[in-house]
């Protein structure tokens, strides 16, 4: 490529390069031109030179070398150089580097000049890399250019001088004059970004407002007026300054703002966008200053107005500033739980994400159960994408102000029964936790749970609580005994048939498999008349391809085959006392045997007492009983230890005697032990 080309046939062979060295040679065969150029006299083309170089920097390659090019164009008296050696300086040079201050004389000299060009771009400049030392020189220039007649010059001017402001805050005194007599003009639009620098300026500040306070209040005005707003640009950007530079007011000026504030909300008319924007920036800066609660409670009126607006931007950043603000304010931002309820009908995917999001931050002891109606409304139609959030939402709300364990168990029920796939992992312990704590409970949740799981097995999450609640409490499904819901009489084979589908399913996963498994196997101890059929469904699994399963398998098989003698059966039950027996085998004659008494009903079971017999050629010794009261609601139980000697290894059976008194009326039966539930001898 030839060093004289123009920048655009530079550009297009740059963009075309196909790969990124092929971009670096071209790039470094014209950087090493050009500086071969800026080292030759003036040859006319430096300006076309440096405006290449500068495209170079764009894409991100070094181009340091053409800074003092750009101190030599600036000082050029030909506009077209001087405009590309500021532009230049604008990139290339920073306050940091000593080559910017070698342009300081070029720029004062600029802003005498006779063209407003001119003028505007040593204005531009320095408004947009001049250093501290460079703005203490040459302020008195931009203080007088801000007394132009020249509107065009006096807008650069006043741009410029914020920065000056910004820089050296104690020159700001030296434009409090010039921005006076700039609030007098009927064009604010030169004064509005000199006053926001000015602002921390009494005298400037009380002026600005007052003459606020006359947009505000005036009727039509049609130098100012907007769609109806007078000014809205210059009260926006007001009360954006107020907003950032709030904690230096002081307390008079906070007064006359509260007054203010109150006449802006009364008088701006929200059906226009222009009047929106200045109600909206009223709310940001009452939220921000330590403004009075009536004053908070307005801006959140206003926000609550928004909502009903139609344009659903403007009901987007109401929710969006209502989120920042429900905690410290929520009182106020509950007047509106309806109208943000509906926005949750919205058509609009970030609008229904919004109102989601501040309804459960809205969520309290009070409304927990109108409120949850609604969001779990929500979830049986809400998009995919919201699901996870929503679902998660729920269950720490249930989880912080649920009234009752039964409405928590519920309201967990149902967002695994309406989106069981969009739950996060910890859902199924968790749900699992809560129902072991509520034990008043389990026969309830169980009930609940078969049903489900007959009705559905597709939901993997609510298919293995319910394996795990039928595995622990299959007992009182069994019984068919509920006070809390209609009771479903259950048949043992039932349970399995239900366990056993869900073993088989193709849409089951290796995780509720697992679950499936578990239970059937726990139920080996819960029921009495299918433990061999539980031993044919475990040990089917102990070839299974999948090998956590497999090893489950294996491991319940064992315990079937060296651990069955220490099985529970049930040999007792009635008026809701259960006697379980459990029988240890410990020498090649001698035999353990644990009597343990339990109790469901509501009240306790006392002057408990257990008496046995053997055949004669069997010894037998009784050991103290735990206690004779049996703790009402099975919070307790009542163990006796029976300890007997079989030398003649004869078959074993046992009578007892079972006394105790429930509800003032005393009890006594006598049942008989033919079998054991594993051979002794």
């Amino acid at each position: 490529m030839s060093p004289s080309v123009r920048l655009q046939e530079m550009i297009r062979v740059i963009r075309g390069a196909r790969t990124q060295g092929e971009e670096r040679g071209v790039i470094q065969r014209e950087c090493a031109a050009i500086r071969a150029q800026f080292r030759q006299a003036d040859n006319g083309t430096r300006s076309h030179n440096l405006a290449k170089l500068l495209y170079v920097h764009m894409l991100g390659y070094p181009a340091h070398f053409g800074q003092m090019e750009c101190v030599r164009l600036i000082a050029s008296p030909r506009y077209n150089e001087k405009r590309v050696g500021y532009l230049g300086a604008m990139m290339l040079l920073d306050e940091k580097q000593d080559a910017s201050l070698l342009i300081t004389n070029s720029i004062k000299n600029d802003l005498s000049h006779s063209s407003q060009y001119v003028q505007s771009l040593a204005l531009c400049t320095l408004g947009c890399m001049g250093s501290a030392e460079m703005c203490r020189d040459l302020a008195p220039e931009i203080d007088r250019l801000l007394r132009a007649s020249n509107s065009y010059i006096k807008k650069k001017a006043a741009l410029c001088a914020v920065h000056i402001v910004r820089k050296v805050p104690e020159l700001g005194e030296l434009f409090t004059p010039a921005s006076r007599s700039l609030l007098s003009e009927k064009n604010h639009g030169e004064s509005v970004v000199i006053c926001l620098a000015l602002l921390i300026l009494p005298a400037v500040h009380c002026l600005l407002l007052s003459i606020m306070k006359g947009l505000v209040m005036s009727g039509y005005s049609p130098e100012h007026n907007v769609a109806g707003i007078s000014d809205p640009f210059l009260q926006v950007s007001d009360l954006n300054n107020l907003f950032y530079q709030s904690s230096n007011l002081p307390v008079y000026d906070s007064i006359f703002i509260y007054c203010f504030f109150i006449q802006v909300a009364t008088n701006t008319d929200s059906s226009k966008t222009a009047g929106s924007a200045v109600l909206y920036e009223t709310v940001l800066t009452v939220m921000d200053i330590k403004s009075e609660s009536g004053l908070r409670v307005l801006a959140v009126n206003i926000l609550g107005r928004f909502l009903l607006n139609n344009d659903r931007n403007i009901r987007y950043i109401s929710m969006t500033s209502l989120q920042k603000i429900v905690q410290t304010d929520h009182n106020a931002v509950q007047r509106h739980r309806g109208t943000i309820v509906d926005c949750l009908k919205d058509q609009d995917a970030s609008v229904k994400r919004r109102a989601l999001e501040l309804s459960l931050a809205l969520v309290s002891a009070v409304n927990i159960r109108s409120l949850m109606k609604e969001l779990l409304l929500f979830l049986s139609s809400c998009p995919p994408e919201l699901r996870a959030h929503t679902t998660s939402g729920i269950f720490n709300a249930a989880e912080r102000y649920a009234p009752s364990q039964r409405w928590h168990i519920d309201t967990i029920l149902h967002v695994l029964t309406t989106a069981g796939g969009d739950v996060r992992d910890e859902t199924v312990p968790n749900l699992i936790q809560l129902i072991t704590t509520a034990t008043e409970l389990h026969c309830y949740t169980v009930h609940k749970l078969y049903r489900a799981l007959i009705a559905d097995i597709s939901v993997q999450s609510l298919v293995q609580v319910a394996c795990w609640c039928i595995g622990e409490y299959g007992d009182l499904l069994l019984r068919g005994e509920c006070e809390e819901t209609e009771p479903v009489q259950v048949a043992e084979d039932d349970v399995l048939d239900a366990l056993e589908t869900v073993l088989q399913s193709h849409m089951s996963s290796p995780a509720t498999r697992g679950f499936a498994l578990t239970a059937t196997m726990k139920l080996s101890t819960r029921i009495t008349h299918n433990v061999d059929r539980i031993r044919s469904i475990v040990s089917i699994y102990g070839s299974c391809i999948d090998v956590e399963l497999q090893q489950r398998a294996v491991e319940y098989n064992a315990l079937f085959k060296k651990y069955d003698h220490m099985r529970y059966v049930i040999v007792y039950e009635k008026n809701g006392v259960t006697l379980k027996l459990q029988t240890d085998r410990q020498t090649d004659t001698g035999m353990t045997i644990t009597l343990t008494a339990t109790n469901s009903t509501d009240r306790e079971i006392t002057s408990l007492t257990l008496q046995a017999a053997v055949p004669k050629s069997v010894q037998l010794q009784m050991k103290a009983p735990s206690g004779d009261v049996i703790p009402a609601h099975g919070l307790g139980q009542v163990t006796q230890t029976v300890l007997l000697n079989n030398p003649n290894k004869v078959s074993l059976k046992m009578r007892v005697r079972v006394c105790y008194t429930s509800q003032d009326f005393v009890c006594q039966d006598t049942v008989q032990i033919d079998s054991f539930p594993s051979p002794a001898w």
